[in-house]
């Protein structure tokens, strides 16, 4: 009996464990997340811009990599650049974010960057052109690890700490509640929003230290995570906002997990509004 048992449920269920085992260890593998960090300390050469807006987007990655959503992003902003009259440097040289560099550019925008990309000469040249008046855009990742080295990015750039996201299901359909439909960037955006992505949570709301544009109803999709039972209810759980840095402008938006999303054509626009808003000289107007 105590053989039979053995034979036909617990040896099954135990190759079931190890294949889902060895499928999360694939998975891990294969975004990079057993790679060691690396730090660039020569500068690419930056394109003449010709007199026009000159953006850069930049994707290192430290820590996991969004392979797919990273070049379709890319992509994204390659034809908003084409379109709008852009001249677009993509690069995941971390080198670039020096003062000389970094002066040049109109937007910095951080698709899907992951880790701590910077080494501290860099973050001090990135922290000061924010803080006198610099425009950054991020996307997804770019607020998406457990936990940074250097506190600025989460407690000032982002303004708050990512704490996880549901994993089984993954993705997830669930509604948005468009705050702010006032904003160029979401003005295009009914006030319930449908989509679907792998939802952030982080540990403390950004509201009051935000412009909340987007929030999430915790009620039309699952908060938790599957494998150790974790509420990842926050009550109040903004997706999308911005805020003033010093002299400079954030603009953050958690969503972009897949690489759907930058085809999705309610996202492209917010992330092309965005942009806009934040290239322009008088925002308000």
């Amino acid at each position: 009996m105590i053989l039979r048992l053995f034979k036909f449920v617990v040896a099954p269920l135990l190759v079931l464990f190890l294949l889902f085992v060895a499928y999360g260890f694939y998975t891990l593998w294969k975004h990079e997340m057993f790679v060691e960090p690396t730090y660039d300390t020569v500068a690419p050469a930056i394109p003449d811009a010709g007199g026009k807006p000159l953006v850069l987007v930049f994707s290192k990655t430290n820590g996991f990599r969004h392979i797919d959503a990273i070049p379709a992003a890319h992509a994204m902003f390659a034809d908003f650049a084409e379109a709008e009259g852009w001249t677009l440097f993509a690069t995941e040289n971390g080198a670039v974010h020096n003062a000389d560099d970094l002066a040049k550019f109109d937007l910095i925008v951080w698709n899907n960057v992951s880790g701590d990309a910077l080494t501290a000469d860099q973050q001090a040249a990135f922290r000061a052109h924010m803080e006198g008046g610099g425009q950054f855009l991020g996307i997804h990742a770019a607020g998406g690890d457990r936990e940074y080295k250097w506190q600025w990015q989460p407690t000032e750039l982002i303004r708050t700490q990512f704490r996880s996201h549901p994993n089984i299901p993954h993705f997830q359909d669930a509604d948005l509640t468009v705050e702010d439909q006032g904003h160029r960037a979401t003005g295009h955006l009914p006030k319930v929003w449908r989509q679907n992505d792998e939802w952030y949570t982080f540990h403390t709301s950004p509201r009051g230290r935000t412009n909340v544009l987007v929030s999430i109803d915790e009620d039309s999709y699952n908060p938790s995570t599957w494998m150790f039972g974790e509420d990842l209810k926050m009550g109040d759980h903004p997706m999308i906002w911005h805020h003033q840095l010093g002299q400079g402008r954030v603009f953050y938006s958690a969503l972009g997990h897949q690489a759907s999303s930058y085809s999705d054509e309610n996202y492209r626009t917010l992330l092309l509004e965005a942009s806009k808003w934040l290239l322009a000289e008088d925002p308000d107007n």
